[in-house]
């Protein structure tokens, strides 16, 4: 696995977050390349503020840095640490990290973007720069070229302006558009529904998973929530719109709830669901952050997770495991880990090694999901 790119005689050591011993990953592709490249042969003369989307390890961040004025825009808790560990690894300058729910800073030089895997990510951020920008300046996206079809570039068209393509570079093209439309359509960061069957109404913000439907994997747990006067701190690992904690909540009025998430969007939705929901006297937490980094062993007595299987485009299983490690440590003695998946994932074996063999058990089950329950 590369962990050294090396462009233009210059040489960059990238890791992807968190650093694995046995990564098999790299933490660029020949996107990043692309738009490197691309941006290298418009010879800027002066230093410039380039605005970054969606820099999924900071790579694109690392290597402007150098030069220019960086501010990187990402809705991803582990991407902005893996920029922090990347510039310090590299010597590089201080950037500015904030969120794509902050709004574009108004003195962009240029705009370079990942296209998000979400389709209600991108027209969020296609609306907040066409407000947030002057129409001179230059937005260059990129994508594998598969990944850009025609309603993409429509989606630019009716959000940004006129907008071209390149050809294609190792599977990737790159994205041409300017601030012009002079009528660009409204876009309203809330997505809000009822949940089925559940006096539950959840409002997503634009990168929320699932976040114009119930996932199935929710529905199903939904209704297999424990209800118990003895629960007091509840966790939900992973929380996304935070729908599990208020289900939970509504059932167990006594409990402390905190929810997890590595998606700031997500983390800011299910505090708004929480307080919308439960009412504003519940003791209720939600923090961004890779799995449970930095939390100490505590009164949990219940965490409920839905793990997620990808990290940015890579499948991957490592994050599911994180997940389980972090929770054995900080659940209580006796306290209960609660996990949904597919049944092909094979869950029940990683926890099994966790937490021993005879403390796994199938709390429920339908044709495609098992949920499973271990017990510290």
């Amino acid at each position: 696995m590369k962990t050294e790119l090396a462009l233009h005689e210059r040489t960059l050591s990238l890791h992807r977050y968190p650093k694995r011993n046995n990564e098999t990953l790299q933490a660029w592709d020949a996107g990043d390349e692309y738009l490197i490249n691309h941006v290298e042969a418009m010879n800027l003369d002066t230093p410039k503020h380039i605005v970054i989307l969606n820099d999924n390890f900071g790579a694109l961040s690392c290597w402007f840095s150098h030069q220019h004025r960086i501010t990187m825009m990402s809705d991803s808790y582990i991407a902005h640490q893996a920029a922090k560990a990347n510039l310090a690894l590299n010597d590089g300058p201080e950037i500015t990290l904030v969120t794509t729910m902050d709004p574009i800073p108004h003195d962009a030089d240029l705009v370079l973007m990942q296209l998000p895997k979400n389709n209600r990510h991108l027209v969020w951020q296609l609306s907040q720069l066409h407000s947030g920008l002057k129409a001179s300046v230059p937005i260059i996206a990129v994508n594998k070229a598969k990944e850009i079809h025609s309603s993409t570039l429509k989606l630019f068209e009716k959000h940004l302006g006129e907008t071209k393509t390149s050809l294609a570079w190792k599977k990737h093209r790159l994205v041409f558009s300017y601030a012009t439309h002079e009528q660009p359509t409204p876009v309203s960061a809330d997505t809000r529904w009822q949940v089925d069957n559940e006096n539950i109404e959840l409002n997503n913000l634009p990168n929320v998973y699932s976040g114009e439907s119930l996932d199935l994997g929710a529905r199903f747990m939904l209704q297999h929530l424990p209800q118990s006067p003895h629960l007091q701190h509840v966790l939900d690992l992973g929380c996304g719109n935070g729908v599990l904690s208020v289900k939970l909540g509504k059932l167990n009025p006594q409990i402390k709830i905190t929810c997890v998430d590595e998606s700031f969007m997500a983390v800011e939705s299910a505090r708004q669901n929480l307080k919308s929901n439960l009412g504003d006297e519940r003791d209720i937490t939600c923090i961004a952050n890779n799995c449970l980094d930095g939390m100490v062993a505590q009164d949990i007595d219940l965490i409920v997770c839905n793990p997620p299987f990808h990290q940015q485009q890579a499948i991957t299983d490592h994050i599911a495991w994180q997940m389980f490690c972090d929770a054995k440590q900080i659940l209580t003695s006796g306290g209960q880990l609660l996990v949904i998946g597919n049944r092909h994932l094979g869950y029940d074996g990683k926890l099994a090694r966790l937490f021993g063999k005879s403390k796994i058990k199938v709390a429920a089950s339908n044709n495609k999901f098992v949920i499973l329950q271990a017990t510290k």
